[in-house]
């Protein structure tokens, strides 16, 4: 049984204004949640708020948007902080520094 028949079940067995009730509160959340994500960046790693950030994003992922591109202890290319950087550029054979969070990825120059 896949996870929307099973919703589908369940929410048959409720009268129909808690069913909506219930429809609206769980996408008012996941949206709230969406939105302090797309502002709240990510906590240093040792942070108390690392638990409350990581249950955030996972809450707002449910829209089925993407993981967020910085996460506590990861670098931009998604690997753990204690890789080297230069290690992974030369394996995903991108330029030098293209990784780094908040610098655009260099382009190569358009042919002529």
């Amino acid at each position: 049984m896949d996870p929307t028949s099973i919703l589908q079940d369940v929410l048959s067995m409720l009268p129909a204004q808690y069913a909506g009730d219930i429809v609206v509160i769980v996408s008012f959340l996941i949206s709230a949640c969406a939105l302090i994500a797309r502002f709240w960046r990510p906590p240093d790693p040792t942070s108390k708020w690392v638990l409350v950030w990581t249950i955030v994003t996972a809450i707002a992922q449910a829209r089925g948007w993407n993981l967020p591109a910085y996460q506590p202890g990861k670098k931009a290319a998604m690997v753990p902080a204690t890789v080297p950087r230069h290690e992974i550029e030369q394996k995903l054979d991108v330029p030098l520094g293209s990784t780094r969070p908040g610098k655009p990825p260099a382009r190569a120059a358009p042919p002529d």
